[in-house]
């Protein structure tokens, strides 16, 4: 793998060569069908005359349409090693155990709200690294690595989408430099966490992934269910943005049952895919714009209500978005009160989440003036800083040994 500040311009060339052959790949595509679609017309009495040209009936709001890599392609260029292999395989199995209860250390999911800078991000890693090695007994350490960001109105949209936080769009460059980094990550041995937004993006990263969270924006959709219903990593349900558990549970039972369902294949190609179910589905507490929702008489709440459905009584906590009401400080009393609960004995709570960043808080991006941005701070939600992170994941684990001892 390239040095970090080579990632971008690496990922840059990988997708110019991909997207090379891609067009000549769909090229291919188009002369086949103009090749074979003819017979089996004729074969069907369809007459091509009858057609009419569509005109004015499509595409009238699309301003372009170009080739874009596929995951397939993408892994062939950046490979899955053998350590992010060794890293995903163990981290989920470590998650998933925690949720099922077979593992009682606590989850712990904590990174920046999003990615922007793959620098910044490798040298979060390392930290997280040192951290997962200190507390390996009492906590199962996960990174934030969000590169899609979901948007009530219109912004940046994520790394995945816009990897040089310009305006200019470069797909293509932001699913590589996604994977990329990911290894990148997983070779550190650090497991990471994501928040994918569309049926696509997934099979990019497929392999890396530990932990897949749906969004509060997301949680009703019905074909994020079904996605998720086939991923192979460990899955959370967030609350909605105006504070129901019950969609969250909904989508937990949707989630645990199998699917048959129009999505793609690592082509790229429309394909219909059936699914198993997956039973690591959880709730995710992460608060509304009314308040927060983390007590303890909140977390009593949410297992009553998975309990009258037949699901197991366990859940993760978000200590930011609006459970901190977007102060990244009150974070810390969130934790506090987590870790008291944890300490007390509470089974229910079985993971948390933290907003972290190398420097607290955060800033506003100005597309036209990209390289204005500081160094290792958000440019969505504000986080906590590393010294803070630190001192919440020692509280967390001190927590976590007293719940094991009993």
């Amino acid at each position: 793998m390239p040095a970090p500040e080579e990632l971008l311009p690496t990922a840059t060339r990988i997708a110019e060569a991909l997207l090379e052959v891609q067009q000549r790949v769909n090229d291919r595509v188009d002369a086949t069908h103009a090749e074979l679609l003819p017979a089996v017309q004729a074969a069907l009495g369809i007459a091509p005359g009858d057609a009419v040209d569509p005109g004015d009936l499509v595409d009238q709001r699309i301003t372009g349409a170009s080739a874009v890599v596929t995951p397939a392609a993408v892994a062939a260029l950046v490979p899955l090693t053998a350590a992010s292999a060794a890293t995903t395989r163990a981290g989920r199995r470590a998650v998933g155990d925690v949720v099922r209860g077979a593992d009682d250390r606590l989850a712990v999911i904590a990174g920046p709200c999003s990615i922007h800078d793959p620098v910044a991000a490798l040298e979060y890693a390392q930290f997280l690294a040192a951290m997962r090695e200190r507390h390996g007994a009492d906590l199962e350490i996960v990174m934030r690595t969000y590169t899609e960001k979901p948007r009530t109105e219109v912004d940046w949209k994520g790394f995945a989408y816009d990897p040089f936080l310009d305006g200019s769009s470069r797909i293509s460059v932001g699913l590589v430099a996604t994977r990329m980094l990911m290894a990148e990550i997983t070779g550190l041995g650090v497991p990471v966490a994501a928040e994918p937004l569309n049926a696509l993006t997934p099979q990019y990263v497929d392999g890396l992934v530990t932990y897949n969270g749906v969004g509060a924006r997301n949680v009703t959709d019905q074909t994020a269910r079904e996605r998720v219903s086939g991923f192979s990593s460990v899955v959370g349900f967030k609350n909605s943005p105006e504070g129901s558990i019950d969609v969250a549970v909904s989508a937990i039972i949707s989630a645990r049952s199998g699917h048959d369902f129009l999505g793609v294949d690592r082509h790229g190609v429309s394909a219909q895919l059936g699914t198993t179910g997956n039973d690591t589905g959880h709730v995710i507490l992460r608060g509304d714009a009314q308040g927060p929702n983390y007590s303890a008489a909140h977390v009593a709440d949410t297992k009553r209500r998975l309990a009258a459905r037949g699901l197991p009584e366990v859940l993760v906590v978000d200590a930011s978005h609006g459970n901190s009401q977007k102060d990244h400080l009150r974070q810390i009393q969130v934790v506090r009160d987590l870790a008291g609960q944890i300490a007390g004995g509470e089974q229910g709570i079985r993971g948390v989440m933290v907003e972290s960043n190398l420097v607290a808080g955060r800033q506003d991006l100005d597309r036209t003036a990209p390289g204005a941005l500081a160094y290792g701070q958000s440019v969505t939600d504000a986080c906590v800083d590393l010294p803070t992170t630190e001192a919440l994941l020692a509280e967390l684990a001190e927590a976590s040994r007293t719940r094991r001892a009993g």
